[in-house]
């Protein structure tokens, strides 16, 4: 769960200074990044916003892929989410000192903010895209994809359940090959 966490913060081969277990999780984060991208049903999805946000289109699919899952958590987990997100909280906030600076920065925004939890919620995902924007100086325009959510919301959610069955297949396969 932790390479998996850290892995956008990892470039290259600077994975090996951390434990094989954090390594397998970020390889398989990489694996998981180049299926998503490679997926038809992901394309689809980012081609009803790529007009309008250009190569931020993947970033907002990203994020409202995140909200069904989470609106829908338990179609996927027995564990409730908000036990689910506290359990993950603690993790990450006790090995923080192990990880990468932006990654310890991003902890504690979503400790503070229970991002995990409140990506179920329509005002959660604003409160995400209008951050993203700002992150871009506004040059992203991605305060404005939850109009599309909402105007497109049964497109992507089906988009999403479609592709989340293609991904946990992919997944359990690479889980098989790494041990």
């Amino acid at each position: 769960m932790i390479g998996n966490f850290i892995a956008d913060h990892i470039k290259g081969n600077h994975y090996k200074s951390f434990s094989k277990e954090i390594q397998q999780g970020i390889f398989l984060h990489r694996e998981i990044d180049t299926f998503t991208d490679a997926h038809k049903i992901v394309r689809q999805s980012k081609r009803r916003l790529h007009e309008r946000y250009r190569h931020y289109d993947g970033v907002i699919i990203d994020i409202f892929f995140d909200y069904f899952l989470a609106k829908n958590w338990n179609d996927y987990s027995a564990i409730p989410l908000k036990i689910y997100t506290k359990s993950v909280y603690d993790l990450f906030d006790k090995r923080a000192s192990e990880l990468p600076i932006k990654s310890q920065q991003f902890i504690k925004y979503m400790i503070e903010y229970d991002i995990l939890f409140n990506y179920q919620f329509e005002d959660g995902i604003a409160k995400v895209l209008n951050g993203m924007n700002r992150r871009t100086k506004g040059k992203s325009q991605m305060h404005l994809a939850i109009e599309d959510l909402k105007e497109l919301q049964s497109e992507f959610e089906e988009d999403f359940t479609f592709f989340f069955s293609d991904l946990i297949t992919f997944t359990n396969q690479s889980l098989k090959k790494q041990f």
